[in-house]
């Protein structure tokens, strides 16, 4: 229902079966997936997609379970949300998906937003052909961020998907995002590519063409 008051086309399919041809029969522009399926587990179902269509999939769950998130990402997934969620997240992030797609970035492993390159496979991150020396928390929060140009993710869900743990305040996000601006060269006063937006969350995205070549 959410998803048809933003203006969206939507066919429902219970089965895994029931998707799996109804993504071969119609030209869909990105699939929802719900990981519990009554016929196959959803991340099989997603496996068999990937064999037949490259289409954007969003996996959506109940079960907070890192191996759920890593395999689905692994497999083929575009993103993945764990709930509860609310239906305007939901479009956000689906959104985001297909703006992603429609530049060209979707199933790929490496995210490129203005002069920023994040290589998922390699673990490695790039500013302007500069490596960056990030710590292993510092890549993750870059990497997810990277991977939703443009869209603002709140502080606590942030923590749920790169720390994997229940919110517990805004601390451990934010000192994790002072050193990565630091690294990135900007602050939170001077802003390049992180964007804080006030009581919503955090942003990443390509500067103005006036910012990215100042200094």
């Amino acid at each position: 229902m959410c998803l048809a008051e933003a203006s969206h086309t939507v066919r429902g399919c219970g089965t895994a079966l029931g998707g799996l041809r109804a993504v071969l029969d119609e030209p869909f522009d990105v699939m929802v997936l719900g990981l519990a399926l009554p016929d196959v587990d959803g991340l099989e179902m997603l496996k068999m997609l990937r064999t037949v269509s490259d289409i954007p999939v969003v996996a959506v769950t109940d079960r907070h379970d890192e191996r759920d998130l890593v395999r689905a990402l692994d497999i083929g997934a575009d993103d993945f949300l764990a709930g509860p969620f609310s239906g305007a997240h939901l479009v956000a992030r689906m959104t985001a998906v297909l703006r992603r797609a429609a530049a060209g970035v979707v199933s790929t492993d490496v995210a490129r937003v203005g002069g920023l390159v994040v290589d998922t496979k390699r673990r490695e991150a790039f500013l302007d052909g500069t490596p960056l020396d990030l710590s292993r928390k510092e890549f993750d929060l870059l990497e997810f961020l990277a991977w939703r140009p443009g869209v603002v993710v709140p502080r606590g869900e942030l923590f749920k998907r790169v720390w994997l743990r229940t919110y517990r305040g805004e601390r451990t996000v934010d000192v994790h995002l002072s050193w990565l601006r630091r690294k990135l060269g900007e602050s939170a006063a001077l802003p390049r590519y992180l964007h804080t937006v006030r009581h919503v969350g955090i942003k990443l995205e390509a500067p103005e063409p006036d910012a990215a070549t100042a200094g």
